[in-house]
């Protein structure tokens, strides 16, 4: 609302927001919004590749598009490795459907992130997507103490922005909000700026999977085959 009345009483000044469009476009604010959930399906389709319980997990902050997109993403993933393979991974903490989940209601409390980790692991998690900001990190501590549960986290590449846990983080779904933003101060250079919206996707870079670095000989040759595959899918359509 803020960015909204400073862009209409400066016309002439352009502005960029991040996770946000605007209905009707302004015309001199750029929205960049994110297709997470295209690389939340890599992670659902990896993290039911490598489980060994058969039970991943995912929880959110709070229940916002910006949160739920990336569940969604995780959850079909995973219901498509079963739909491809004939198996039957459980995915603990989120419904597409009926949109129904968990969530810890804030984005601050560590201590939530290690209640909601320790409980999806009691129930067979092995692999949880904490979508909820620096509450993850106590999921990620708990899972460090817990030994044999993966991390895979969300926004940033949590190997490199959470290093104390780099051990037991598998991947990191990515909101490149870098490439996007780059868009935008180009288009302003060159004269070709315009209000609306600029999606982060997978082909051109604004969303992906972070590299699995230390883990990397965990995950087998034949799944990163068939996530690059399941990747050129998502582009093509």
């Amino acid at each position: 609302d803020a960015t909204k009345a400073m862009a209409e009483a400066n016309p002439d000044q352009k502005f960029s927001i991040v996770d946000y469009a605007y209905d009707p476009v302004l015309p001199n604010v750029l929205g960049q919004v994110f297709n997470t959930q295209e690389a939340g399906f890599l992670a659902g389709y990896l993290a039911a590749g490598m489980t060994q319980t058969g039970v991943v997990g995912t929880y959110g902050g709070l229940q916002i598009p910006p949160v739920t997109v990336f569940m969604d993403g995780f959850v079909l993933g995973v219901n498509y490795y079963n739909e491809v393979k004939g198996t039957s991974v459980t995915a603990l903490g989120w419904d597409p459907a009926t949109q129904t989940g968990l969530f810890t209601g804030n984005f601050e409390s560590l201590d939530d992130g290690r209640t909601q980790g320790e409980n999806l692991m009691d129930e067979g998690a092995d692999i949880i997507m904490p979508v909820a900001g620096p509450v993850g990190q106590g999921t990620a501590a708990a899972a460090k103490e817990r030994g044999n549960v993966y991390i895979i986290g969300v926004d940033s590449d949590w190997y490199l922005t959470a290093p104390t846990y780099a051990d037991v983080i598998l991947t990191s779904v990515l909101k490149n909000m870098d490439a996007t933003t780059l868009q935008a101060i180009q288009a302003a250079m060159g004269d070709a700026f315009a209000g609306g919206v600029i999606v982060g996707t997978l082909e051109n870079g604004g969303v992906g999977l972070a590299p699995f670095h230390d883990l990397e000989s965990l995950v087998p040759a034949e799944l990163i085959a068939e996530l690059e595959e399941v990747k050129a899918k998502i582009i093509s359509g």
